[in-house]
């Protein structure tokens, strides 16, 4: 009879964090288990972050886990420079994580999560001399502020975060990186997961309407383009406080226990 694999287990951290940090904690790991739910992953190979509040430090997933495996107290925690300060699974995390969630969280103070993915219609869209094009109601949620940061090879050159920071800029929430995937930023961990929905969707949507030729797709006017995007950054826009939740629930009812 062939063994039973279990999931790896770590003994809960909250009694010996921060209130604080464990509701990150917390959020972050829903992001992971939700990716998975989405088809977001790709093996054990991207990363989302989260900073620790009030601090410099960041968490970032154990490298070698898979994303339905990632509960609130088995992320490692990790100092600006990379290093180690808390690991309950001992596996260390993934360099090249640092490399791209170290830049963005040294860069852009005000971002406290970060998702990093390699979804196939993400690299599809990173590879098109088109970039992200207006054509879904999807796209506007990010059109307007998407940036491009040019391939380099894996992010292992520590050298390549100053490029990666200029290509970013001071207020991009959604970035392309060529030949590589996603980025998506935000202020908490539900903004950063929302921006990268409706960027990844974005780019499905683009793939199937290219399928039918360059030809038949159709592109919205500057006019609908600038009243969309207008409309899902109003301030008074709900979703953003609703969705969240209503994914939580849906963890929540898969009895899937993301926040031991």
């Amino acid at each position: 009879m062939p063994a039973k694999l279990k999931s790896v287990k770590t003994p809960s951290v909250r009694d010996r964090v921060s209130k604080e940090e464990w509701d990150v904690r917390v959020d972050l790991a829903a992001a992971y288990q939700l990716a998975a739910i989405y088809k977001w992953t790709d093996v054990i190979y991207t990363h989302f972050s989260a900073r620790v509040p009030n601090s410099e430090n960041f968490l970032i997933n154990p490298y070698g886990l898979m994303f339905d495996e990632i509960t609130a107290s088995n992320l490692v925690k990790i100092d600006p420079e990379g290093t180690v300060l808390d690991d309950p699974s001992g596996m260390g995390y993934n360099e090249a994580g640092f490399v791209i969630h170290g830049c963005v969280h040294a860069a852009r103070p005000e971002i406290h999560c970060v998702i990093h993915t390699h979804t196939r219609a993400g690299v599809a869209v990173s590879a098109m001399k088109c970039g992200l094009l207006p054509i879904s109601q999807h796209a506007m949620r990010v059109q307007h502020e998407v940036t491009y940061h040019d391939y380099e090879g894996i992010a292992l050159d520590l050298d390549e975060r100053t490029r990666m920071a200029r290509d970013l800029g001071k207020t991009s929430k959604a970035m392309i990186l060529r030949n590589h995937g996603l980025l998506a930023l935000g202020e908490t961990v539900r903004e950063a997961f929302e921006v990268m929905y409706f960027l990844d969707t974005s780019c499905q949507i683009q793939i199937d309407a290219m399928a039918g030729g360059m030809e038949n797709v159709l592109a919205m006017s500057e006019a609908a383009a600038h009243t969309a995007d207008e409309q899902f950054h109003r301030t008074e826009r709900p979703s953003g406080y609703r969705e969240w939740p209503a994914l939580l629930r849906l963890l929540d009812r898969r009895g899937i226990r993301y926040r031991d």
